[in-house]
């Protein structure tokens, strides 16, 4: 299975993106790291800088027809940039229109509230990303991990670093079961 994983090119929580990496490797698929410009792109460890990572693969117009899912890391920086980027926002509602699971850890929500994909939806996130979440037709829970089987697209989501094990875990089984 090959895995896309969006970031911006700054801003994206290490652990967040670096965790589920390695859960999709031992699964033995394949990620991608997806971002909006080529290069590198800058990890931070809360406020602090901290690795870079190559990026993969460049937006241009793509869909998920390349991915067999999606991976949102979070960060607050991450997906903030990421929401204002057009491109990026139909890269994430193509999955949920091709029915493809897609997995979001903490601030990353604010990329389903931005491709409007949360209606009607159950999920977690970072606490301050509830009102978004409410506010875009989404049911928000303060849990570890919730997984939403709502069609046409199974959605994954954490609240933050703590949860990563619980996160990691049902992300590898839910895009297994696909």
């Amino acid at each position: 299975m090959r895995i896309a994983f969006l970031t911006a090119p700054e801003g994206v929580e290490e652990i967040e993106l670096t965790e589920p990496w390695k859960a999709v490797v031992e699964a033995g698929w394949n990620p991608q790291l997806v971002s909006t410009k080529a290069g590198q792109v800058r990890a931070y460890r809360h406020l602090e800088k901290a690795g870079r990572f190559t990026v993969d693969h460049v937006l241009a117009g793509d869909t998920a027809e390349a991915f067999d899912a999606l991976v949102l890391p979070g960060g607050v920086a991450n997906p903030d940039a990421l929401r204002m980027n057009s491109r990026a926002v139909g890269f994430v509602r193509s999955f949920f229109d091709a029915g493809k699971p897609v997995a979001a850890i903490c601030h990353a929500a604010w990329m389903l509230v931005e491709a409007d994909v949360v209606r009607g939806r159950t999920l977690t996130s970072w606490p301050s990303v509830a009102t978004d979440v409410r506010n875009a037709g989404g049911t928000w829970v303060d849990e570890e991990v919730r997984v939403c089987h709502a069609a046409p697209a199974t959605l994954v989501t954490s609240r933050k670093p703590a949860d990563l094990d619980a996160f990691c875990r049902a992300t590898v089984k839910e895009f297994g079961a696909t």
